[in-house]
């Protein structure tokens, strides 16, 4: 059983892996600052679920549910002071990345805000781990990277070198920075190219959330380019058996650096994914028809052969499972009266 430091910890993927980890026995450290990018409260109800009832800045505090089995602290990673004490205090065996300010629209408003988390403070993990003498990287990179291109399915030897958004520019230089320590101071590090992942405790400014929440409460839903777009939504189920996996198993490879696409690998039409959403919550959607967005791409689809080979990946399951268990939770946290 390993020591995982995983930031990020009170978002949405950090959360699931979180849950999972300690499930499997592992003890687990979780950091997040907190931010106000999407409501907060959500953010503390998903620390609450891990046992976490309060919280106060650059604090250690222990989970009622599991002990000194997960642990959590409010420290934000563009902070180099704070993370070097949590590193000095513990010995960890893992570092798992998750931490970001995310969102491809938001980076064309506040570029600064996406310099400053997803470069500078993954600089500063870097540095503690190089610090620390800490060997081992899993960290959230994006489909992003591939911006608009041609060849489908998007695959990890593909040219990423004509980002569209700050943000997938700012995952981009994650990669070439990991590959830098990997090379200069033998760290494992692993990205993984997360395509457009869904689910139970979702962030608000995603499709799935945003969708429901506006169908069930009789709002127009903005449907861009006329819902012709294409995404691999992915299911948190499938995503965090694939991070663990990395996080877990040792290839015994002198291949320090490693890149892998992690979805679903099978696109739905935007507008399938609704009629999907209207056919579940048994309503219509008011739709609002919208040009193509800046820094959007027109269709994402992972090619996940080298997962597949590496970590025997698979994705398990449907969208049309994936959005039903979504719906079931969303009606439930917020007290939605079955409609």
């Amino acid at each position: 059983m390993k020591n995982i430091l995983v930031t990020g910890a009170a978002g949405f993927i950090g959360y699931h892996l979180c849950e999972r980890l300690i499930k499997i026995g592992h003890t687990v450290i979780g950091l997040d600052n907190l931010n106000d990018y999407y409501d907060v409260n959500l953010k503390i109800d998903r620390l609450k679920e891990l046992g976490i009832n309060s919280v106060s800045a650059n604090e250690i505090v222990f989970s009622t549910k599991h002990g000194d089995k997960f642990q959590f602290v409010k420290i934000d990673i563009e902070d180099h002071e704070n993370l070097q004490r949590l590193f000095n205090q513990f010995q960890f065996d893992v570092v798992c990345n998750l931490a970001a300010q995310a969102g491809v629209r938001y980076s064309i408003e506040e570029p600064k805000v996406y310099v400053d988390t997803n470069i500078v403070g993954f600089m500063n993990l870097l540095e503690c781990m190089r610090q620390y003498n800490v060997k081992k990287l899993v960290y959230a990179s994006s489909s992003s990277v591939y911006g608009n291109n041609a060849k489908i399915p998007f695959g990890i030897n593909d040219k990423v070198d004509e980002p569209i958004s700050l943000y997938a520019a700012s995952k981009k230089a994650n990669e070439l920075m990991a590959h830098t320590y990997s090379h200069l101071f033998d760290i494992e590090t692993i990205g993984l190219r997360f395509f457009t992942v869904y689910g139970p405790w979702g962030r608000p400014d995603m499709a799935m959330y945003l969708f429901t929440d506006a169908i069930l409460n009789d709002r127009p839903i903005k449907v861009f380019n006329n819902g012709d777009l294409f995404r691999d939504f992915t299911y948190i189920d499938d995503i965090i058996n694939g991070v663990i996996a990395t996080i877990e198993k040792e290839l015994h490879s002198n291949k320090k650096y490693r890149i892998y696409n992690i979805g679903n690998g099978n696109p739905v039409k935007l507008i399938d994914f609704i009629v999907a959403i209207e056919s579940y919550i048994g309503k219509k959607a008011l739709k609002e028809n919208l040009p193509m967005q800046p820094g959007d791409v027109s269709k994402t689809w992972a090619d996940l052969s080298e997962l597949n080979k590496d970590y025997n990946y698979k994705p398990l399951v449907s969208v049309k499972q994936g959005i039903g268990n979504f719906i079931v939770w969303f009606k439930d946290y917020y007290n939605v009266v079955n409609q």
